[in-house]
Order: C-alpha cells, then structure tokens, then sequence
C-alpha cells in the first residue's frame, strides 16, 4: 500500500444541473442543486484513500461552517488531517454547472486555499519524507507547494504535478521538483503552445515537457484515454466506454487512483493507468465531486467483469 501526501485545495463545492449551458445573458431554470465535497486537492486524497493508499493531507479551511463541514467529510474519509490549518480567509468554493451531456464549468473562489504558507508546510515535513508520493495542483499556495515539493526532492519521494487550473508560465522552481506531470488536452496547450489532436502532437508535447526538466509525462484525453511518455516508453491507455453523466472529478481520480498502485520507479506505469482510468470511468458515471469516486473494491469489481 503506498502512501501518499496531498498538498492542495480543499473546496466545498455547489453544483446546479442544466439541460444545457447558458449562453451570455440567459436565464434559464435548473434541474437540481447540491453541494458536496470537492476542491481537486481534496478529490485526489479521496481518490487515493478509497483506492487503498494511505493518506495524509497538507492544505488550510476557514473557520467558518464550510470549513467545518469539510474537515468532516475528509475525517469520514480516514485522510489524516493533521496537515489541515484553519485560518482567517473563507474555506475555498466552487461553482459548479454541470448540463446533460455530462460537460461542466467551474469558477473557483480560492479563499483559504491560497493563505497556507510554506512554514505550515514545512511543520509537516516528515509526514512528507514517510510518503511514496507527494501530489499537488495548482489551486492552492504556489509558495507552499513548491516547499512541500522541495521537502519531497531532498527526500528522495516521488512528485506528481496536476498542472491545473492552467498558468501560462509554471514557476520554473516547481518544474524544477516535478517528478511527473498530468495536464489535460487543454492545460497541455497552455504550458506548450502545442494543440493535442494526435499521438504525434502529444509526443511533440511529451517532448516540451520533458524540456522543462520533468521525467514522466501523461496527457489525459478524455474518452480517449491518457498518453503517458518516460524512460523512452511511450504510447496510449485507452479509456473505457461509458455514458458520463458528470465529468466532475473525473481528473482528479485518475491522478489519485493510479498514485495508490503506482511503483515509486514508475515500472507498472501502464498497468496503474488502466486502473486509474477504470476508476474515472466510475466516476463520470455519477453526479457530483467526492460523491461519486470509486472505492478500490468496486474498481476491482469493474475491472473483473471487464475480463470475463
């Protein structure tokens, strides 16, 4: 079992369901609405903790009901909070649109996601040196997550940089401590000026990232599964065919389910990408962020029907 440390955003999402997404200066009528627990650091340690990894998580709440709520959910969760600080600035939220055909928009409000500090961080250090993995976003403290990544360096521990929501410019001290890197199609372009349309595009964008000094890339293409490039092996993980309903989190589950049978060397790479692609495939099938991740026995439940 590995176990693995989040250093990221902690949301209390609120979701509304559309037949369809509202053109500029449209009112319409909604089909449901919910909050739930979500921020993509959050959603990772879920992910890992309910595919099996043991789970610790670094990153701050406010004191306020949202923050209380959502201490509760990731203590439900058995996520060791320890890392979690509660400071002055609101808990972090996000709004959620989601429409039929599963697609979403999401508008953060970082609040207490961008008020934790590298000396919070730095209080944790050895929960980070005890990990086989070290994950951060960029939703939360950039200061901090390079601290935590740098702790992770120096260790010896394995990081994965989820390079979401996008920046056009990385801070090249986070390139600098990233083991490996997961964008999407979209993020992909962002950091490399190059559009993923092929396999080729996405070597050619492998190729720009490995540039910046990062050993193991995978671009997630949706439907279409993750392309994953380190140590010369290279090629595509097809996805599994589902009908998504919610793409929430979708992401975020891959990246916290292949972390938990990951090997530190990234020799079973492939074989931990179809599990995390199992796995977001439960996810998108369900509404919401936390709500709808997969615990490990249901990914091997899927996988199992899948070879029979």
């Amino acid at each position: 079992m590995n176990t693995i440390t989040v250093v990221g955003s902690i949301n209390l999402d609120r979701t509304i369901r559309v037949t369809q997404m509202p053109k500029p200066g449209e009112t319409m009528h909604t089909q449901a609405l919910f909050s739930a627990g979500g921020g993509k650091g959050a959603n990772q340690a879920v992910a890992a903790k309910r595919a099996g990894a043991k789970t610790h998580f670094i990153g701050a709440v406010g004191a306020d009901d949202a923050g209380r709520t959502m201490r509760e959910l990731l203590a439900q969760a058995a996520i060791d909070i320890t890392g979690v600080v509660t400071v002055s600035e609101a808990t972090g939220q996000a709004y959620i649109i989601v429409d039929d055909h599963g697609e979403n928009s999401i508008m953060i409000h970082a609040g207490a996601n961008a008020a934790f500090t590298p000396a919070q961080v730095a209080a944790h250090a050895e929960v980070i040196r005890g990990s086989d993995f070290v994950i951060a976003q960029l939703e939360s403290s950039l200061p901090s997550t390079i601290k935590a990544f740098e702790l992770a360096r120096a260790a010896g521990v394995k990081t994965i940089l989820n390079p979401a929501p996008a920046l056009k410019e990385v801070p090249a001290a986070l390139l600098r401590v990233s083991d490996m890197i997961v964008p999407n199609e979209t993020e992909t372009e962002i950091l490399t000026g190059i559009k993923v349309t092929d396999e080729a595009s996405m070597q050619a964008a492998a190729s720009a990232l490995h540039a910046l000094g990062i050993a193991a890339v995978i671009i997630t293409v949706g439907a279409h599964g993750a392309y994953y490039d380190v140590a010369g092996r290279h090629g595509i993980v097809p996805a599994f065919p589902v009908k998504a309903v919610d793409t929430t989190a979708a992401g975020d589950t891959f990246i916290g389910a292949m972390s938990s049978v990951l090997a530190p060397d990234f020799s079973n790479l492939e074989a931990a990408i179809t599990y995390a692609n199992r796995a977001s495939s439960l996810t998108v099938q369900r509404f919401g962020a936390q709500p709808a991740i997969p615990y490990a026995r249901e990914i091997q439940a899927a996988s199992k029907t899948d070879d029979a």
